[in-house]
């Protein structure tokens, strides 16, 4: 039953991050193409303004799914009851919160911003972007965290490539049609609302969720022990944005934006591993099946470490010449800056190389003895950014997420290693030096490659030249060094099609 779950949520996790990846690619540009780079700079920064109202959220999120594993495990519907109910007024106290903010918001925003647009403009868009996540709090958030937690994460996957899916359509309908800007948000906030419906709905039907239980004591441990985790959290998916928002101009927050998209596409791809694997982690930390426990997080990893090589390797090659394509017949920005894009790849890669010890520390729950990790990373990365944004513009934001993102990984593991699977420490400096040895090679090999074509076609032939380049240095590193596993990854991928023959 493990492997079943954890394969559909792998496989769902994928189509989501795959559709979010296509669609998120094509909106943008259609929006730009349109509106303009002002009114997508515009757009992303209020997003990201109103994305600061998660501070409030304080990790709760986390920690509700962490307390859960051992109640689902043991199927304690009391238990899982309070948690949910515990859960649920807090978000609703946010959305309640989100209401206030966004009217501040509404008057504030367009006095501190430097954008050419009226006020009633920019106070409708925001108030319009703002209806999506007043839903999800008031209703949503709780009942995905319990699928999550219970491995059934693919019922919501699923339900957010529907709705990823009717947006895009509608949106790119509604704008070559001609509607305004606000319409086509008006349609998002419509179609975004259905999955928090639908989430209660299959939640109170298939779960002995008593929603009206009272309960003495605080159910969920730890209830404020995610803030710092949360914190950096936010600030690193938050912070590049807002700085350039209130030090910069909204048409450096649109090349940032376009950037972020590619690198934001490929990383989503490692939440395929990670939404699964948590929650499996997760339940066999609760059940203390240590051995089980140390042999996913083994394979878990390497598997994080060599794709994060293999694939932000080939975006630092490959990520100007997709945007000279993306972004071509558009005059209003320069696009194309190679050192901004080549740090903001590899300060992702970091975040992404980080994964499998953070997934461990959120497992284990142990929040309140990783909080001082989270907090100076969170400071790095903002005070980094402010100030390195005057001399450097785009790339001095990146510096910061850099930063704070090599800081993090060397912590956590550090910290994983004597606290919860007990995994030597000399395992995870050996799988650096590779992944560092691997990327050194294979880019110094590819970044000479040009495009003598400006177009998809030529992009495509490009991406797979360098592809192959870097698939065969990573494959020979890791024949080397790791070829036990390398054998049974390969073994498992043909193992199928044997038995099939």
């Amino acid at each position: 039953m493990r492997k079943k779950r954890l394969a559909w949520n792998t496989l769902s996790s994928l189509m989501l991050q795959v559709t979010s990846i296509v669609c998120g690619f094509i909106l943008p540009r259609v929006i730009i193409g349109a509106y303009g780079s002002e009114v997508n700079g515009l757009v992303n920064s209020i997003t990201q303004f109103l994305g600061f109202i998660t501070f409030l959220e304080l990790g709760i999120g986390a920690v509700v799914q962490s307390g859960l594993y051992e109640p689902l495990a043991l199927k304690d519907n009391n238990k899982i009851s309070e948690i949910i109910v515990s859960g649920q007024k807090f978000f609703s106290l946010i959305a309640r919160i989100l209401v206030a903010y966004v009217i501040i918001l509404m008057f504030a925003y367009p006095r501190i911003v430097n954008q050419s647009f009226g006020w009633a403009y920019t106070a409708s868009l925001i108030a319009i972007i703002s209806i999506s996540s007043f839903a999800q709090y008031y209703f949503g958030i709780v009942n995905a965290l319990l699928l999550t937690a219970d491995q059934k994460g693919y019922i919501q996957y699923l339900l957010s490539i529907v709705t990823i899916f009717a947006n895009t359509m509608a949106s790119v309908i509604l704008i070559g049609l001609g509607c305004g800007i606000h319409i086509v948000k008006i349609s998002t906030a419509i179609i975004y609302i259905i999955r928090p419906i639908f989430l209660k709905v299959y939640v109170d039907k298939h779960y002995q969720v008593n929603r009206k239980i009272t309960y003495e004591t605080e159910p969920i441990a730890q209830k404020w022990n995610g803030i710092a985790q949360h914190v950096a959290s936010i600030v690193l998916e938050n912070t590049d944005i807002v700085v350039l928002s209130l030090f910069s101009t909204l048409s450096n927050v649109s090349v940032y934006s376009i950037y972020h998209l590619v690198i934001y596409g490929v990383k989503r791809i490692f939440d395929t591993i990670t939404n699964g694997v948590m929650s499996l982690m997760g339940e066999l930390w609760a059940k203390q099946e240590i051995e089980a426990l140390k042999k996913v997080f083994s394979y878990t990893e390497w598997i994080i470490h060599t794709s994060t090589v293999f694939l932000f390797g080939c975006v630092a090659v490959l990520i100007c010449p997709f945007i000279s394509i993306y972004t071509k017949g558009i005059n209003d920005a320069n696009y194309i800056v190679p050192s901004f894009a080549i740090v903001l790849t590899i300060a992702h890669a970091a975040h992404c190389l980080r994964m499998p010890y953070n997934i461990m520390i959120l497992a284990g729950n142990h929040y309140k003895q990783t909080q001082i990790n989270y907090i100076i990373a969170a400071i790095l990365n903002l005070g980094i950014s402010i100030i390195t944004v005057h001399f450097w513009g785009l790339i001095g934001v990146a510096i910061g997420t850099l930063v704070a993102m090599i800081f993090q990984t060397f912590w956590m593991a550090i910290y994983i290693s004597r606290n919860l699977v007990k995994w030597p420490i000399r395992n995870f400096i050996k799988q650096i030096c590779v992944d560092c040895v691997s990327f050194i090679c294979a880019y110094f090999l590819t970044k000479g490659f040009e495009m003598h074509v400006i177009s998809y076609y030529a992009w495509v032939v490009l991406a797979l030249k360098t592809a192959i380049i870097w698939f065969v240095i990573i494959f020979a590193f890791n024949f080397l060094i790791y070829r036990q596993n390398l054998m049974t990854v390969l073994n498992k991928a043909i193992k199928p099609i044997s038995i099939r023959r």
